[in-house]
């Protein structure tokens, strides 16, 4: 079983970051990628408000940059998901699944997933006319009538994002009122293609395996009245679940399943230690999670150091 002094889980810009940090410090971490690698920003077409790049980068571009910098620096890359942690033992153990490995320290970087509505049909539909992801596939949608589900951050993003391409985007809210910041309600309630149907939440979605989604059927929670309406797509905007399942009753996380951190990047384990959207239900920006990134490596750094001292 190998041993490493840092383990990196996770290749998106915390990740990354973390070990171009690491490695610059004379450490050769291990960074287990995951697959795919690369985190959200790997299905992100235009990144303009990372530092540095006055005229944009494209997602995968940035994260390629980030990765072969790492890589200069003597970073280790292994393509596999982590398929278990075990942080009730040091070294801690960690399990990417064939092989083990023994870490003096361990950065946690696993990100954080896109969640869906609880319906056969969007599992039926996923990438038939369901899209979790707007910058991904908001293009397909050119001149067609979409609608984003959710009320906060997320949904608002995608449907300002998805109203560049379709002719019609309607976002359906459980509630009578946005939860998202005032200049951002105006830039959708200003926006001629964007409409809100309030109250409301999906009840079903249909279509053909020819065509995909056709329809979808909406139910107002206060009239119960249930109406149908011709659908060309359908976008999640409800937020997204941090990848903390190998972590569970092995970290303090919070009620939104984040990893809770204090003093940086520090988590309840002595050694362990949390970056990018992992730790950040608000943010959720490269530049953020490449900041928590540089404050692991360096929590990390410093742990190493006084067990040597």
């Amino acid at each position: 079983m190998e041993e490493k002094e840092i383990v990196i889980i996770g290749s998106g810009p915390a990740g990354l970051t973390a070990a171009i940090y690491a490695s610059r410090a004379g450490y050769s971490p291990l960074v287990i990628e995951g697959v795919p690698s690369g985190g959200q920003l790997l299905v992100t077409t235009d990144v303009e408000n990372f530092p540095g790049f006055p005229d944009g980068i494209s997602g995968p571009e940035l994260i390629e940059n980030m990765r072969k910098q790492a890589e200069r620096f003597g970073t280790q890359f292994v393509m596999k998901d982590a398929t278990a942690v075990d942080l009730g033992v040091y070294p801690f153990k960690v399990t990417a699944e064939d092989t083990e490995y023994m870490a003096k320290s361990l950065i946690i970087a696993t990100g954080a997933k896109a969640k869906w509505l609880d319906l056969p049909s969007v599992e039926e539909f996923k990438g038939r006319g369901i899209s979790g992801c707007a910058t991904c596939d908001g293009f397909f949608f050119r001149d067609r009538k979409v609608f984003v589900i959710g009320g906060g951050d997320t949904a608002a993003e995608e449907a300002l994002f998805l109203a560049r391409f379709a002719k019609e985007v309607i976002i359906v809210h459980r509630r009578d009122k946005l939860r998202t910041e005032k200049y951002v309600q105006e830039k959708l309630f200003n926006n001629p293609k964007i409409s809100i149907v309030w109250d409301s939440t999906v009840e079903e979605i249909k279509g053909s395996k020819e065509a995909g989604v056709e329809k979808i059927i909406l139910k107002n929670i206060k009239t119960g009245a249930v109406t149908e309406q011709s659908a060309d797509g359908i976008f999640m905007g409800i937020g997204y679940s941090p990848a903390t399942e190998l972590f569970r009753g092995q970290l303090t996380l919070d009620e939104g399943g984040y990893i809770v951190c204090h003093d940086g990047a520090k988590t309840s384990v002595k050694g362990v230690f949390a970056a990018g959207d992992v730790r950040d239900p608000m943010f959720r920006q490269a530049v953020a999670a490449a900041g928590t990134g540089c404050k692991a490596s360096l929590e990390a750094e410093h742990f190493l150091e006084n067990m040597v001292a």
